[in-house]
């Protein structure tokens, strides 16, 4: 079994570690009230528009996300949340340093004694989440799951839902589509991006993810035999019918959304066994981004 592999598969006790600590948080991920920013780099940032939708949906105040490089400057945020497993991306440094005076700064990482911590109020460390792995899968649903439990949110029958996904037959065989979409509404929107994400890093292949309502307006196009259209969450009808009217497959199921990422985790893990390829060491990824110094210009 490779490594990404074994970290998917350790989900479900993460999961229930990430909920056992979450009454230890205070209001490490915003107080009730505040307006908060949470921001990340790939992976990191689909969970930050997760989190951000699940905070609000909790009643707890305004949240907005970002991606780091693309943080908004104008606005005053009375706390932001940098999420980075590694706590070494170039991108999060530089957006954590931009974040004006008088502004509470906290960072979700995996790793202790990271450039990160040096630009940071307060730490909240998921180190029993880290991973050996390039491709990111135990993180981001540990701090979904914690998050979760921290603004209040059921997360009772979670751990077993995620023993389920691992344990269940996969819902289809990858080697019968060559084209995978995604769906979301609400916080899965984020889980459908990085749902995406998996299938593009582990296995090369074509895939896309937009919030379901969208996917009418102009995606449905490119939908059709080869295609599998696969819904986070409860999504409308008339949406999935016009996918099966294309001629693609459609995959619901009444799992946990976060569930259902695992069993993605697998479905990917598969396609990437089927084209030959190793989820370990996928194209041209490494563990962290970390940019160079930019040089001085010349005109």
């Amino acid at each position: 079994m490779n490594l990404t592999a074994e970290e998917t598969a350790s989900q479900p006790d993460v999961w229930r570690t990430a909920i056992a600590r979450a009454s230890e948080l205070g209001d490490a991920l915003g107080a009730a009230g505040e307006r908060v920013l949470v921001i990340g780099c790939g992976t990191s940032a689909f969970v930050a528009q997760s989190y951000a939708s699940l905070r609000e949906s909790a009643g707890l105040g305004e949240t907005d996300a970002a991606y780091a490089s693309e943080a908004p400057t104008g606005r005053r945020y009375d706390r932001v949340v940098a999420i980075t497993r590694s706590g070494t991306t170039t991108e999060i440094l530089d957006a954590l340093r931009s974040v004006p005076a008088g502004t509470r700064r906290v960072a979700l990482t995996a790793v202790a004694g990271q450039p990160v911590d040096d630009l940071v109020d307060e730490r909240v460390l998921l180190d029993f989440a880290d991973e050996r792995s390039i491709v990111q899968t135990r993180f981001p649903t540990a701090v979904l799951a914690m998050a979760r439990t921290a603004f209040g949110l059921d997360t009772a029958g979670l751990v077993d839902a995620g023993a389920h996904a691992l344990a269940a037959a996969l819902p289809v065989d990858p080697a019968d589509f060559d084209h995978y979409v995604f769906l979301g509404r609400g916080w899965t929107v984020g889980l459908a991006h990085e749902a995406a994400l998996k299938v593009r890093e582990m296995a090369q292949s074509w895939s896309e993810s937009y919030p379901a309502m969208d996917f009418r307006h102009g995606p449905v196009a490119v939908a059709g035999v080869g295609s599998l259209v696969w819904a986070f969450g409860p999504v409308d009808a008339d949406v999935l019918d016009a996918a099966a009217g294309a001629g693609a497959a459609v995959y619901t199921d009444d799992l946990d959304p976060l569930a259902q990422l695992v069993l993605l985790h697998r479905l990917a893990l598969a396609l990437a066994a089927h084209r030959g390829l190793d989820p370990d060491q996928p194209r041209l990824l490494t563990r962290s981004v970390v940019l160079a110094p930019a040089g001085p210009t010349h005109h």
